[in-house]
């Protein structure tokens, strides 16, 4: 029997437009699974790396100025500060749950010694009081000078916002926070990043999530398209015979 193939207009443009789909968001998502593995990769370099050191103990002394330290450069470095808490201006980073209990992040400015530039710290993770939504919880500010480490990061985590943030103020309970608005409201002169404490104490838990690479769940998303390009094409062809066959007859 001779196979026949019936060549229709409108199916091929519309395969043709699934192919080229199909491949550019499949070849989008193996970028981005690329991009995450490198991310990955930095994570560990820098994970290993010495703590970058600003205040006293740093300085050509070992002293590295904050404000000639670039974002990208400084993200996931480990950092050692030497300051003073600015204890009046803080805040607390709503809905930030924790092995299923409700509760906040706590952010506070922190001064770096012999200087006029501060740091967002995230000091760490308290509970909510499940009987009374209004209490915030309690903690322990030193009021002295100290050295505090942890991992410095560009991002304090983001949720759904729900309404607008309003004006920040100090104690004002937030659904996301970045470090630009906090500098505008407290007139204060921050680096443009975070810094992640480390360490246990002042009844707060430090035990932050790792970066997520998400490099599977790409790859996962970069197979289903392309796989969609080859199933259209597929189709065109299978359903292109049968039409020719059924002609023929």
């Amino acid at each position: 029997m001779r196979l026949a193939f019936r060549f229709r207009v409108i199916p091929f443009v519309v395969t043709v437009a699934l192919v080229v789909l199909g491949v550019m968001l499949g070849n989008w998502q193996t970028r981005r699974a690329e991009e995450k593995l490198g991310i990955a990769a930095k994570l560990l370099e820098r994970g290993k790396a010495e703590p970058v050191v600003f205040g006293r103990d740093g300085g050509v002394d070992g002293h590295v100025r904050v404000d000639g330290v670039h974002p990208t450069s400084i993200e996931y470095r480990r950092v050692r500060v030497t300051g003073e808490w600015v204890s009046g201006w803080p805040l607390f980073l709503d809905n930030r749950p924790l092995n299923g209990r409700a509760g906040f992040i706590l952010a506070m400015p922190f001064k770096i010694a012999d200087s006029d530039r501060h740091v967002l710290v995230l000091r760490g993770w308290l509970p909510r009081d499940a009987s009374d939504y209004a209490h915030l919880p309690d903690y322990q500010t030193p009021n002295r000078t100290v050295t505090i480490e942890g991992v410095a990061t560009l991002s304090a985590g983001h949720v759904m916002q729900l309404g607008g943030a309003g004006e920040l103020k100090p104690g004002m309970r937030v659904q996301n926070l970045d470090v630009d608005s906090v500098a505008k409201a407290s007139g204060l002169a921050l680096a443009p990043f975070f810094v992640q404490q480390s360490g246990q104490g002042e009844g707060l838990v430090r035990d932050w999530p790792a970066p997520s690479t998400g490099v599977d769940k790409h790859r996962g998303y970069a197979f289903q398209w392309y796989a969609l390009a080859a199933m259209a094409a597929l189709f065109f062809v299978i359903t292109g015979f049968r039409s020719g066959r059924k002609q023929a007859v």
